[in-house]
């Protein structure tokens, strides 16, 4: 029997749905492999491939068929001889002869290629590990505001100081590697981790003798939380050019606009990156990111490139007039907020309950008594018995921006907030360093100061002639100044989330004082973040490994109730 004999096959449906179609048996069983229902009004798609997947559901937007009958008309196919052979196979080798990939590509080529509908490119998405890249190559990577999930290698949990055929694993960068400041940078990089592997025992017992095991807290959790802590307290001594290890899960459209901003870099490295990070995609989601090296991507990373050399030049040639007038600046400075944040945001919350204009709700609001608008706002904000339950969008109608200057460290944690605004300046020296309190309490900050100084000095003397890769040799202890603009929204959550007692000191710090200056200018839209933890703690990570050992234990309970 042929493939169109057994499609066409006059069988009863079994199923008739919402937009009139009807599958026989045999297209019932060529689409089981592909959905993970054939009847139900909700369902997933499996065993295809991205490219077909985005295709369908581009195509579904611009049709009026159903999703299971698009997939059958348009992207099914199978050759008549073959067909039982095909349907015989497993799921995953069925695909690839029965779906028609060529025909996705096709579709692609010209709706995202021909007519730039980048919606198009965020159907489709792959995971791409990238492994031993600097920390430079790292913030790069997790410099997406959306679209790409990030997750790297914790400087918290792992140690970094294993050689690899008798060498410490940091990126040798090729230009400074070409320079006359080879030597120097190979020595004072050996200098910062020797001093790092040197610390780490003296550090992990002082630890413990200062905060010894309590009662009832089991060894597992108290060896955790103190190594953890010794490698936050010593973590500063790392520089830029560690390498680490990177995941990435993103759509088509946030790797391609990735994808071009390190073709368009000036470092060797993320250009290097860019290449490989390229090729990975190719071999998953080509269709996706074909544009990125295309004639518009290359036109994009030039004008990246001319706009930042551009900039910096006028910069530069501006930047002497500071000279006179620059002085120190606290950590935390908020440098800009809105006066009428308690008006825009009572309005914004009045706005979906009326059936007038927001220009309208705005007079209303103005209206309304302080007891009246205090009241409306406490209400909103509600009986938060958590730090995950968050206010609404209305508070996304205060915004407040933020002068930072912290650590590295601190500034690499606090990168991975998205849902906001922020860019930094150049990793480098000129600010000094911060020492934990602890490191010179337990009477290590000689070595660990005389790394940094040598380093430090690398970085001058690079920075001379290679400003753009000097950074690599900064140490993660150094503090780098950056900006932030974000929401009161945002503001719950990263004053709330980073304050938690689990967190590094250093962005806990940080947090506590952007929630202490909001406060201070908007008291009623801050009193609702209930969850900002003012205290300081000894382990930070204790707590949080007992919960794990409570959590395995009624595991534990669970499984022998269940045997």
């Amino acid at each position: 029997m042929t493939f169109k004999e057994i499609v066409g096959a006059t069988v009863e449906p079994a199923i008739s749905d919402p937009w009139g179609d009807r599958f026989s048996e045999a297209e019932r069983a060529l689409l089981a492999p592909f959905v993970t229902d054939v009847d139900a009004p909700v369902f997933g798609l499996r065993n295809l491939p991205d490219v077909v997947r985005g295709a369908l559901f581009s195509r579904y937007s611009r049709s009026d068929k159903s999703l299971r009958r698009i997939l059958l008309d348009e992207f099914i196919q199978a050759p008549e001889a073959d067909f039982q052979a095909i349907v015989a196979l497993s799921a995953d080798a069925a695909a690839h002869q029965i779906v028609a990939v060529h025909r996705a590509e096709a579709f692609y080529e010209r709706v995202l290629i021909g007519y730039g509908d980048d919606s198009v490119a965020e159907l489709g998405g792959a995971h791409v590990a990238c492994e031993g890249v600097s920390n430079i190559a790292a913030k790069a990577l997790e410099d997406s505001r959306i679209g790409i999930s990030p997750l790297e290698k914790s400087t918290r949990y792992v140690a970094f100081n294993r050689k690899v055929e008798g060498r410490y694993r940091y990126l040798r960068e090729a230009a400074i590697m070409a320079s006359r400041h080879a030597c120097a940078y190979e020595t004072a990089m050996d200098a910062l981790f020797d001093t790092y592997s040197a610390l780490i025992e003296p550090t992990l017992a002082a630890v413990r003798a200062h905060t010894p095991r309590e009662p009832g807290v089991s060894e597992r959790a108290y060896a955790s939380a103190t190594r953890a802590r010794t490698f936050d307290l010593l973590r500063g001594l790392l520089p830029m050019a560690t390498l680490t290890n990177v995941g990435l899960f993103g759509n088509g459209r946030a790797f391609e606009y990735l994808l071009t901003k390190l073709y368009a870099s000036p470092l060797a490295e993320l250009q290097s990156l860019a290449t490989a990070l390229q090729r990975a995609l190719d071999d998953q989601i080509p269709s996706f990111v074909k544009r990125a090296k295309s004639e518009r991507g290359r036109a994009y990373q030039a004008y990246l490139r001319e706009t930042r050399q551009e900039v910096q030049a006028l910069a530069a040639a501006a930047a002497y007039r500071l000279t006179e007038v620059a002085s120190p600046s606290p950590d935390v400075t908020l440098v800009a907020f809105d006066p009428d944040a308690d008006v825009r945001v009572v309005a914004a919350i009045l706005y979906p309950h009326l059936d007038s204009s927001l220009t309208d709700a705005r007079a209303l609001a103005e209206a309304m008594t302080a007891d009246e608008r205090m009241h409306l706002i406490r209400a909103y904000v509600g009986r938060r018995t958590s730090r995950f339950h968050r206010p609404g969008r209305a508070f996304e109608e205060a915004r407040y921006t933020f002068d930072l200057l912290a650590d590295i460290g601190a500034y690499r944690d606090l990168q991975r907030h998205r849902m906001l605004t922020q860019e930094r300046q150049r990793f480098g020296v000129q600010h000094g360093y911060v020492v934990p309190p602890e490191i010179d309490e337990y009477g290590l900050g000689t070595p660990f100061r005389a790394a940094l100084d040598q380093a430090g000095e690398v970085v001058s003397a690079i920075a001379a002639d290679l400003p753009e890769e000097a950074q690599y040799a900064v140490p993660f202890a150094y503090r780098v100044r950056w900006r932030v603009t974000l929401n009161l929204r945002e503001a719950y959550h990263l004053c709330e989330l980073r304050s938690a007692p689990q967190g590094h000191p250093g962005y806990r710090r940080i947090a506590r004082e952007m929630y202490r200056q909001i406060a201070a200018v908007h008291p009623l839209l801050a009193e609702g973040m209930r969850f900002v933890d003012m205290n300081d703690y000894a382990l930070e990570r204790l707590d949080a490994e007992r919960r794990l050992d409570e959590k395995r234990r009624k595991l534990t309970e669970e499984q022998q109730v269940n045997e």
